[in-house]
């Protein structure tokens, strides 16, 4: 047992004891080196039952799980050190409290919020299954659940996640939170997927709401207005959805599942009633197909051709709008029609960038639509064309936090990496999107992460890349003869405020000053060839040119000697 003041590795002094469980304890460490405070999880390897074994191989499977992990809702793992008796892994230190102790201390919580905690607890489980493989997470309650004081959350201890095997019938060990735990965690009902951790979810959704404990009597499951009859019979329906035991009864996706938490308004009263009138309309349906089946297969074919027709013809109307709201909708109407149909989305997006701006109101049509189909459309041929598209349109577009004294370059850059990162993970790697996606993603991934890494000293050695993948994107945009002057003049002004900020680093990670001008003197000589053609491309390329003396300031005062 590790003992306050102890030095781990050299390295990590513990400062004090925070928690602990059945066979592992968690300390809070100081990095000696760089002045950073850690968690740190302690685990004997003396005792000898099954369990501890199994507790082990967990805790080793969990770091080596969440090491290949970068989302901003999951913990990190920095450092695992195995000294023969104890194996000490190092993680992110999170400040805040569990959701399970929220639940202690205040009872159930407040309807809104618990809603925006299931929100980014689906946007993380979502990353966890679109992995490949898919990691299953299987232990999803409140007290795996921190909030920060910032509002945000952190899932926490993986120790039973495990990665999605395709040829396995089942899991090999039966784990996971009883109360909380799917019927298929427990064996004999198949293999844990992704619609197991949206089981779990939707319990700890219950305890929230209701402050009933699922581990304790009545040990069932009630529809939460039976404890309350305020909350949402919206937000009550998708619970029960999620708690079904029977896997193919529940939503089949996290993205599925978001969906309906954004749209839980609709799944009240009025929905469930329209929903009934739908099924008694498809019974009466389903029986006259059966007598007439001739007549039915006629009218499936003649309901496709009509379909088809309805499709094109909002293909052609949203062609011929006048304005980008009005083809916009038109899009949306042809997706109604044709989920799968990945010209429609490519129209939208065409649409959106009519006025040179992507708003929130047009995000949130373009996600009515996109997130109720996107697990279907991950499966399309296509699908890698629409991410990157998706990804341009929010790296250049989006105006989210834009304000007519400051730029939203770093958000719209944030916004955009998962798309990219769906470009490349289901893109060709031989094809020129693949490659600009890459990139793309890689300069994203540098200006969300590089703050932090700064402040934690974990910086260096992180420029050189960066600078590379600059030089690519400029290469590669230089010689695409399809990109406007918008996309041409927000990657040089990213080229400019990147040496304005970063020329000494680059200069430490070993980037030479003649690869600096060269990169400058192209920037310089290819803004002034972009031809302006509209009031904000004007007001672009004056905001590039005018950077460039202090962007060449910045290179002679980092090579001074």
């Amino acid at each position: 047992m590790a003992f306050v003041g102890q030095v781990i590795d050299d390295k990590y002094e513990i400062l004090k004891l925070v928690g602990q469980g059945g066979m592992s304890k968690v300390y809070l460490a100081m990095d000696k080196r760089l002045n950073k405070q850690w968690a740190v999880k302690e685990i004997e390897k003396r005792a000898k039952d099954r369990n501890n074994e199994i507790v082990i191989q967990s805790a080793i499977a969990e770091a080596n799980l969440i090491k290949q992990l970068d989302h901003p809702a999951i913990v990190r793992i920095v450092d695992i050190i195995d000294n023969g008796n104890v194996i000490y892994i190092i993680e992110d230190y999170i400040e805040g409290e569990t959701l399970g102790t929220i639940l202690e201390n205040n009872g159930a919580q407040p309807q809104e919020l618990v809603i925006e905690w299931a929100m980014q607890i689906c946007e993380a489980l979502e990353y966890l299954h679109t992995r490949k493989p898919a990691i299953i997470y299987r232990d999803m309650k409140p007290a795996n659940v921190m909030l920060k004081p910032d509002g945000n959350i952190k899932v926490i201890d993986f120790g039973i996640a495990r990665e999605y095997k395709d040829q396995s019938l089942a899991d090999t060990v039966s784990l996971g939170t009883k109360g909380y735990a799917a019927p298929e965690q427990f064996g004999g009902k198949g293999q844990t997927d992704a619609r197991t951790d949206i089981y779990c979810l939707g319990v700890t959704l219950y305890h929230l709401l209701t402050g009933q404990n699922p581990c304790e009597p009545p040990y069932e499951i009630y529809p939460i207005r039976h404890w309350n009859p305020q909350l949402s019979a919206g937000l009550e329906a998708i619970i029960q959805k999620c708690t079904q035991l029977n896997p193919d009864d529940r939503y089949q996706s996290c993205a599925e599942l978001l969906y309906a938490l954004h749209h839980y308004e609709e799944y009240g009263a009025a929905y469930r009633a329209m929903q009934k009138s739908k099924l008694k309309k498809f019974v009466i349906t389903a029986s006259i197909t059966v007598i007439c089946l001739c007549i039915g297969i006629f009218g499936l074919i003649m309901r496709t051709a009509t379909n088809n027709a309805d499709y094109n013809q909002n293909i052609l109307q949203a062609e011929k709008a006048s304005t980008s709201d009005e083809k916009a909708n038109y899009y949306a109407t042809a997706i109604d029609i044709k989920p799968m149909a990945i010209e429609a989305y490519i129209g939208m997006i065409e649409a959106f960038k009519d006025d040179a701006a992507f708003t929130t109101s047009e995000e949130e049509l373009l996600k009515k639509n996109l997130d109720v189909n996107l697990a279907q459309l991950r499966t399309q041929e296509q699908y890698a064309e629409l991410a990157f598209e998706l990804g341009k349109l929010y790296w250049y577009y989006y105006d989210y936090g834009k304000t007519e004294t400051a730029d939203n370059q770093i958000t719209r850059m944030k916004s955009s990496i998962q798309w990219f990162e769906d470009a490349v993970e289901y893109g060709d790697a031989s094809s020129d999107n693949y490659l600009m996606a890459s990139t793309y993603k890689e300069i994203g991934k540098f200006n969300r992460d590089i703050t932090l890494q700064i402040e934690e000293a974990d910086d260096k050695g992180k420029y050189a890349p960066y600078w590379e993948n600059l030089e690519k994107l400029t290469e590669q945009i230089s010689n695409s003869k399809n990109e406007n002057e918008i996309i041409e003049l927000e990657i040089y002004k990213l080229v400019m405020y990147s040496i304005e900020n970063y020329a000494r680093k680059f200069k430490a990670d070993d980037i030479s000053q003649e690869q600096m001008n060269s990169l400058y003197k192209a920037v310089q000589q290819a803004v002034s060839d972009v031809s302006t053609s509209t009031d904000k491309t004007k007001e672009l390329k004056n905001d590039v040119v005018e950077r460039l003396d202090s962007a060449n300031q910045a290179i002679e005062n980092a090579y001074r000697e």
